[in-house]
């Protein structure tokens, strides 16, 4: 190793003020016969290997500079400690590595941590603690960004820092001496959870600590890289492996790998007990912070483990649903005896291209024979073993989640392979939200639960069941909802709850996450039922699947509720919609599933259009556009009405309608989309003079030719759908023309491309001519927008108002009987 010579860099030092130089301050050492003092320390402003030992060949002014900043103060504070400590040689890693070489660095990282345990001393620099003691108690004044504690103890690296020196001492950022690790044991356990003896004693204590349980003490710590969150922990395990800079998350992955060919410690697979993160597929974790609620769990040893298996099956009255009858005792020897035949087997893991072969005992679940309880050989802080949901596919077994009832039945030992890598065959069903509605009614999006998604995309695993929680909240209102996403055995399904203690409460009194884990808790349990809510479509052809489904909940103490719509929009994506609008009748939670139709090929309009018609196809910009004829209609784009039978009425044309609702009609943004039109290539082909025709797709009718055509459709921005949203209450239940084609001529053709006899229903003379001269609209589409949808009455409110009224009277004319009444009327409102 590379140690700085202590006497030689503050000799430079005093040397350079008078103009002198040549030292040098780095020497090869061998750390198994060098005494040595280390530091541990925050990177600020550091100074590196090259700009050490070549300080003397510098500029005046960048010498001046580097000898500045607060790295080279920092190391010159560090030697004038070791000298009063009578140290030679220190040890700082920002200088005595030379980072240039790969091949020095990842030797460094790999030997750090025996360094760290082979110094004399360790001088830990807290360069944010001003006081001469050390902070007993969180302060988020201080330390905000830290969790309320010194940034020193939120680093990753510092993490074996802290364990393996057996004399650590911390220093204020004045260099004053505020305590040691021994003197200051409960106060550290108190902010790392790491235990007395692992404080004092190091990881070679005699209880050593579990994987899980270490890997806890890194959750909530923080790297500048992301690799760093694996690499800083290869000497607390004891294992090693090269540096990859640029693999991501996929370096603790190969950490826990190497973890499982030198440990048989079943906590490995013991992240997330309690549930929170809810992440299937791979057995290993993806993160430190899946370990974060392991800090209790202790490993089982083999030869311990069938005692505590036995222990474990009275307590849960496993074999018999209400206890072990001595007709059992026979089934119960013979698992001891297989039991204790398996405990070798349970020491060995090893780690194979079809997975992590492993031994364990699994219980099968009632609902669901392809997943399975498995219980590790560790336990929780109450003594209870661990157990986790595994799903097979084929020979494999990949991390579930399932929370209905096991089977009472005997744990088999069975041999498997646990997926340690993405699953091949696994699908992602992505839900795409659309809930710029919600914020023009005052709500904003606060987050999701229990994972974070990035922008309006969530996606759910096929693997095993999934659930994904959107909270929103209108805080001047008091009023806040959560949209539940999830899939339940390949079943997508969503589902809405408001907050009923938001009204009572002052806003911001509780956080949003509460109400997030509280509705996230309420569906995961009702997760069945609402995928059996939802007609199945997942196995159908999406292009056969044209449905919306349709729900909504109402507030509390309000005439306003939310509504979620959501549709496929091809064969593993769908769309939700999320809006605000005056709830139809008195519900006390949510409505039932509403199924309405849907076009799965919409095209780029703002919010869920329902296709109310069509005969022809062509492509817009690529896209596939469906549409009808309009032949003797004068239709324009953004015209709507009543359409019925293939005959549309026009009531206005939502361009005219833009100063109603406080839009310039002059802004770009208002202004149609026009689009590239193309249609069926293989007609064209037989045509003799093909140039700027168009042919429409063949279908059952007849196909047309358009000749100079040119597609225009409503624009996607935020201007449509305050629009749509504004008219939805006076146009509830109409109609929309969302896309016309304009064209200079056209006329129908055979399927080979040849000009038919014009009908008396179609063409220049009788077809639907444009306000332009010349120009034609011979194609449209019109949709129903699902924002105009009109909601039914609710029958039971108004039953509920004529009784109502009918007691009112009666109790009035008790009251009363000289004063006459009018009598009850059968009107409903």
């Amino acid at each position: 190793m590379r140690l700085l010579d202590v006497k030689a860099v503050l000799h430079r030092e005093k040397k350079s003020k008078h103009g002198e130089s040549e030292t040098r301050v780095l020497q090869e050492l061998d750390d198994k016969t060098t005494s040595y003092a280390i530091l541990s320390h925050r990177w600020a402003t550091e100074v590196s290997y090259d700009e050490v030992t070549g300080l003397e060949e510098m500029e005046e002014k960048k010498k001046d500079e580097v000898r500045h900043r607060h790295g080279y103060q920092k190391i010159l504070k560090a030697c004038e400690q070791a000298s009063k400590d009578g140290y030679t040689w220190l040890w700082v890693d920002t200088c005595c590595i030379d980072k240039r070489s790969s091949a020095e660095l990842s030797e460094a990282i790999n030997s750090m941590h025996r360094w760290y345990c082979k110094s004399q001393k360790c001088y830990a620099y807290l360069h944010d603690v001003d006081e001469s003691t050390f902070p007993t108690q969180q302060d988020y004044n201080k330390f905000g960004s830290s969790n309320g504690w010194p940034e020193w103890f939120m680093r990753g690296w510092t993490l074996q820092e802290l364990i393996a020196p057996k004399d650590v001492q911390f220093f204020n950022k004045d260099w004053v001496s505020i305590g040691t690790k021994r003197n200051l044991t409960s106060t550290l356990e108190k902010i790392t959870r790491i235990p007395k003896n692992v404080l004092l004693g190091g990881l070679t204590s005699k209880r050593r600590p579990s994987v899980a349980q270490i890997m806890s003490w890194m959750a909530d710590r923080k790297t500048t890289r992301v690799e760093d969150r694996a690499y800083s922990l290869m000497g607390l395990f004891g294992v090693s492996m090269p540096m990859l800079y640029g693999e991501g998350e996929n370096a603790f992955q190969r950490l826990q790998l190497e973890i499982l060919r030198v440990s048989s410690d079943h906590s490995i697979f013991a992240w997330d007990p309690k549930g929170r993160i809810r992440r299937p597929g791979n057995v290993l974790a993806d993160d430190p912070s899946y370990f974060r609620d392991c800090h209790k769990i202790r490993a089982v040893e083999p030869e311990e483990f069938v005692d505590e298996l036995m222990w474990h099956m009275r307590r849960r009255k496993l074999g018999n649903p209400w206890c072990i009858m001595p007709t059992h005792w026979g089934k119960l020897a013979y698992l001891t005896l297989r039991g204790r035949a398996h405990s070798r087997q349970l020491c060995v893991f090893v780690v194979t291209n079809a997975g992590i072969q492993a031994c364990l005992p699994l219980m099968p679940y009632r609902d669901a024979p392809s997943v399975f309880k498995a219980i590790l050989a560790c336990s929780d802080g109450h003594g209870d073993l661990i157990t986790i949901d595994l799903a097979s596919r084929g020979s494999s077994f990949y991390r579930a989640f399932h929370a209905t009832d096991i089977c009472k039945t005997y744990p088999e030992f069975r041999t498997l392979y646990l997926t340690h890598h993405q699953d091949a065959y696994e699908t992602r069903r992505s839900l795409t939200l659309d809930d710029q509605n919600v914020s023009y009614h005052g709500f904003t999006r606060c987050g999701t639960f229990p994972r974070e998604t990035a922008g309006d995309a969530v996606t759910l695993s096929s693997l095993t069941d999934d659930l994904v929680v959107v909270v929103y909240s209108n805080g001047s209102a008091r009023i806040r909802f959560a949209v539940g996403l999830g899939n339940y055995f390949g079943q997508v399904w969503v589902h809405v709850t408001n907050d009923e203690c938001a009204a009572n409460q002052e806003e911001n009194e509780i956080p949003w996450m509460v109400f997030a884990e509280k509705a996230y808790n309420a569906m995961w349990d009702a997760r069945a039922e609402y995928a059996q809510s939802t007609p199945d479509c997942a196995g159908e052809d999406y292009c056969q699947c044209c449905n919306n489904f349709v729900k909504h909940v109402h507030f509390p103490r309000t005439i306003r509720a939310a509504r979620v719509i959501w549709g496929k929009q091809d064969a593993e994506n769908f769309k939700v919609m999320i809006d605000i609008q005056l709830c139809p009748g008195c519900c006390a939670g949510p409505l039932e599933c509403i199924v309405t139709p849907n076009d799965p090929d919409n095209h780029d309009v703002s919010a869920l259009m329902r296709r109310d018609l069509y005969s022809h196809q062509l492509e817009l910009d690529g896209k596939r556009v469906k549409l009808e004829e309009c032949s003797q209609q004068r239709i324009q784009l953004g015209d709507y009405g009543d359409f019925s039978g293939g005959s549309f009425k026009c009531d206005g044309n939502i361009f005219k309608d833009l100063q109603m609702v406080g839009i310039d009609p002059t802004d770009l943004a208002c202004r149609p989309v026009f689009s590239h039109v193309s249609g069926d290539p293989f007609i064209l082909k037989r045509m003799r003079n093909p140039a700027d025709l168009a042919v429409t797709f063949r279908n059952e009718r007849r196909q047309l030719a358009l000749y100079q055509p040119t597609g225009l459709s409503l624009p996607n921005n935020e201007h449509t759908v305050l629009l749509l949203k504004a008219l939805s209450t006076h146009l509830a239940g109409k109609s929309l023309v969302v896309t016309v084609i304009k064209c200079a001529e056209f006329y129908v053709v055979d399927h080979m491309g040849r000009r038919q006899e014009q009908n008396s229903d179609l063409g220049p003379s009788g077809g639907n001519c444009s306000a332009e001269p010349g120009s034609f609209t011979p194609l449209c589409t019109i949709a129903s927008p699902e924002i105009w949808r009109r909601e039914q009455g609710c029958a039971q409110r108004r039953e509920r108002f004529r009784n109502i009224r009918e007691r009112f009277y009666t109790l009035a004319n008790l009251l009363q009987p000289s004063k006459p009444h009018p009598e009850p009327t059968t009107d409903d409102g």
